[in-house]
């Protein structure tokens, strides 16, 4: 036997503490009232899931590849642009 708690309120302090709870309840499909200062300011509620499947063609992908023309790189190779480019946004500190 499984007991589920539905939660309808959440304070802010409890966004830290009840986080899995809120997370739960949210996947259900429950909408639950922000609580601050003994004052309801808002709801959370759920995003509604809108998946699309996309049947994609191998041979069309394969195209579109081909259309970008993107350079060969070897391993060797991106592992030096990648260094290269941690080196400028990082500097010399970085091991």
């Amino acid at each position: 036997m499984y007991i589920y708690i539905i939660m309808d309120y959440i304070t802010t302090t409890g966004l830290r503490t009840k986080s899995t709870q809120l997370v739960s309840s949210l996947s259900k499909g429950n909408t639950i009232s922000l609580i601050h200062r003994s004052k309801i300011i808002g709801e959370i509620k759920p995003k509604k899931e809108t998946r699309v499947l996309i049947k994609t063609d191998i041979k069309q992908l394969k195209k579109l590849a081909d259309l970008i023309n993107l350079p060969k790189l070897s391993y060797k190779e991106r592992d030096r642009i990648y260094r290269k480019h941690l080196m400028e946004k990082y500097g010399k500190g970085l091991s």
